[in-house]
C-alpha cells in the first residue's frame, strides 16, 4: 500500500509496512539523505500531540511512537538535514500541523486554525495508514526509490562524501572504487579508529559537511550554549526585513528556501535579553514582535524601530550557512 506525498522536489511515496513486532510505530530512512522527523497523534479526533525532530540516518529504522497504536490517527513530516547541497527535501501531505524548529513536543487541539504557541509555525504532514493495527512499520522513499536500506545506507554515505567535496560518482546503493578511495580518504583524514562503525561514520559526515555545505536559501546554526533570536533583511530594488526566529543553542534554522543569486543577506542577532550578538551598520525596520516589512526607511511611520544589520551572504551563492559563536559571526 502505497500514500501520495506532495515534497519540493517532485512527487514522492511512502511504502507502508507491516511489521509482526512490539506495538509502536516505526520510521525506516530509505532515502539517500539524514532526515528530520516529526509525527503527530491525533486523540478522537480532537487533541494532538506533535513531537520531533527525530534524527534518522539513510538505512535506519527508528521508534518514533510507543505503541499500541490506539490513536484515532497519526500523521508524519520528515525534512532533509542542513548538511545537504541544494534545495532542501521534505516528505509530507496536505494537514497543516504546527512545529517549532528546535527539538519540541506540543499539546493542541487537532482542529486549531492557527498555531498560536511561540516560535511555532505550520507544515504539511501526512496521514500513516496503519490499518486498525496497533503496531506499524513505514519507509520514507527517494526518488526514484532505492531498493533496500542496505542501498539506502550506501547511497546516503556516497551523498555526504559528494557533501564533503569528494567524488564518488553516482548517488545510488551501488557499491564502487571510486567510492571506496572516497571513504577510505575521509576515514584517515578524520583519524577514524579501526573499530569506529556506521553510527560514527555518518555523524562524523554530517558534522563535517555542516561547516562545508550550504542549502539551497539561508540558514542560520547557533553554535552558542543559548537560544538566540534572529531576524533578516535584503537590500535593492524592494528591501524587506523580517523576523524573528527562535534558533535553540546548538541548532540550526532555515530562514529561507529560495535560491539567494547574488543579493546579499544581513542578519541581527540577539540574546533573549535583548543582547545584541549579530549586529551592523546596515539599517532597516525591526518590531519587537513577529513582523514583515517591505520598506528601509521612514521605520517609525511604519510604527517599527530601526536596527543595525549585518552582511552575511553573496558572491552569487544559491545558498549559505551562517554560523553564529560567541563572539559574533565564526568565520
Amino acid at each position: 500500500m502505497r500514500g501520495f506525498l506532495t515534497v519540493a522536489i517532485g512527487l514522492l511515496f511512502i511504502c507502508l509496512l507491516g511489521r509482526p513486532a512490539m506495538a509502536d510505530l516505526r520510521i525506516c530512512n530509505r532515502t539517500s539523505y539524514v532526515l528530520q522527523v516529526a509525527t503527530s497523534t491525533i486523540v478522537q479526533n480532537t487533541e494532538s500531540q506533535t513531537q520531533g525532530w527525530i534524527h534518522i540516518v539513510p538505512g535506519d529504522c527508528t521508534t518514533t511512537v510507543k505503541g499500541p497504536l490506539n490513536a484515532a490517527s497519526y500523521l508524519v513530516y520528515a525534512r532533509s538535514s542542513l548538511a545537504h547541497a541544494g534545495p532542501a527535501r521534505a516528505w509530507g501531505g496536505a494537514f497543516p500541523v504546527c512545529v517549532k524548529n528546535a527539538n519540541f513536543t506540543l499539546h493542541q487541539t487537532a482542529t486549531q486554525p492557527y498555531c498560536t504557541e511561540p516560535d511555532t509555525f505550520a507544515l504539511p504532514f501526512a496521514p500513516v495508514n496503519i490499518k486498525n493495527r496497533q503496531d506499524w512499520t513505514m519507509a520514507l522513499d527517494d526518488s526514484p526509490a532505492l531498493p533496500s536500506l542496505m542501498a539506502a545506507q550506501l547511497a546516503g554515505v556516497k551523498r555526504l562524501l559528494n557533501d564533503n567535496g569528494y567524488k564518488t560518482g553516482p548517488i545510488d546503493g551501488l557499491p564502487s572504487k571510486q567510492t571506496g578511495a572516497a571513504l577510505a580518504a575521509f576515514r584517515k583524514a578524520m583519524n577514524f579508529k579501526p573499530t569506529d562503525g556506521n553510527d560514527v561514520l555518518f555523524a562524523t559526515l554530517e558534522k563535517q559537511a555542516l561547516t562545508k555545505t550550504a542549502p539551497q536559501g539561508y540558514a542560520v546554526c547557533n553554535d552558542t550554549a543559548e537560544p538566540l533570536m534572529a531576524a533578516i533583511a535584503e537590500s535593492g530594488a524592494k528591501p524587506v526585513s523580517q523576523g524573528w526566529w527562535r534558533i535553540s543553542a546548538k541548532s540550526c534554522a532555515q530562514l529561507m528556501t529560495k535560491s539567494l543569486g547574488g543579493n546579499p543577506v544581513y542578519l541581527l542577532a540577539q540574546k533573549l535579553n535583548g543582547t545584541v550578538v549579530v549586529g551592523g551598520t546596515e539599517k532597516f525596520c525591526t518590531a519587537p514582535i513577529a513582523f514583515e516589512v517591505q520598506a528601509r526607511a521612514d521605520c517609525a511611520r511604519h510604527g517599527m524601530s530601526e536596527a543595525g544589520f549585518a552582511p552575511t551572504a553573496g558572491h552569487g551563492a544559491p545558498g549559505f550557512v551562517t554560523h553564529i559563536g560567541d563572539g559574533g559571526i565564526a568565520h
